[in-house]
């Protein structure tokens, strides 16, 4: 088939790193810069397991390594198990709300907070975003696909959620939430959240990103059964094929 997509600013491959998942590995991330791409688009590069930040689309090209594996949920078939639905009702008391995506005071409190409790936990370098980086980094180009879920209890903001609304499925981009909110797992509402807003719209899938066995804080993704795993990265004009796996 013939790329739907127009020509991209820039197309580059960093250089091979320690992997920030599997110390033992060394990884390498390919990046594809575009200004702006309708949602179909944004559509046909998740399905070549593509992921995207803004501008940015990446995927690995580690030399040695294959153990990030992009995934996606069948959103019609899923039901949400036993400790799911206990996570959704320890969690009755938060308010979600679908907006466009924006960056505010409140929301850099929340991210930083998210950050410095991700840094003490996890040793993630320390940060301290600037409204103009925050926009910089998660909300730069032309993307009318990207919505943002905010997440409330009561009148105070607890978690934000940023998704990509596509034709035919919705993609998982990031999350971040009120440290203090962590005992609830969070992050499975969250997840819960948008399954549930894409069987709202009628899509067929989530897209989570990249499923890691090894790596305890990537594990979680194929536990939203059914899901489907692409089977090999491929190119713009080759059919990418998916295969359903087991939890």
């Amino acid at each position: 088939m013939t790329s739907p997509l127009p020509e991209e600013l820039l197309r580059t491959r960093e250089t091979p790193r320690t992997c920030s998942y599997l110390s033992n590995e060394t990884a390498c991330l390919e990046y594809r810069l575009f200004r702006q791409l309708r949602g179909s688009q944004v559509e046909f590069l998740l399905s070549r397991g593509w992921r995207r930040f803004g501008i940015n689309f990446f995927r690995p090209t580690c030399s040695n390594c294959t153990k990030c594996v992009p995934i996606r949920i069948k959103v019609a078939d899923f039901q949400p198990s036993k400790s799911q639905r206990r996570v959704k009702r320890k969690n009755s008391h938060i308010t979600v709300a679908r907006a466009s995506p924006t960056v505010s005071r409140e929301h850099l409190d929340l991210y930083h907070r998210w950050h410095e409790d991700m840094t003490d936990r996890r040793g993630w370098a320390e940060s301290n975003s600037t409204a103009e980086e925050y926009a910089s980094g998660f909300l730069s180009g032309h993307f009318d696909c990207l919505h943002e879920l905010r997440y409330f209890d009561g009148s105070q903001l607890v978690g934000v959620g940023l998704i990509d609304v596509l034709p035919n499925s919705l993609s998982s981009a990031y999350f971040y939430h009120d440290p203090e909110w962590r005992p609830l797992a969070p992050g499975t509402f969250s997840l819960l959240c948008e399954i549930a807003l894409a069987k709202h719209i009628g899509v067929e899938y989530v897209y989570l990103g990249y499923w890691i066995e090894e790596c305890p804080s990537m594990a979680y993704k194929n536990r939203f059964p059914p899901s489907e795993i692409l089977t090999e990265f491929v190119d713009d004009n080759d059919e990418p094929t998916w295969r359903m796996i087991s939890s």
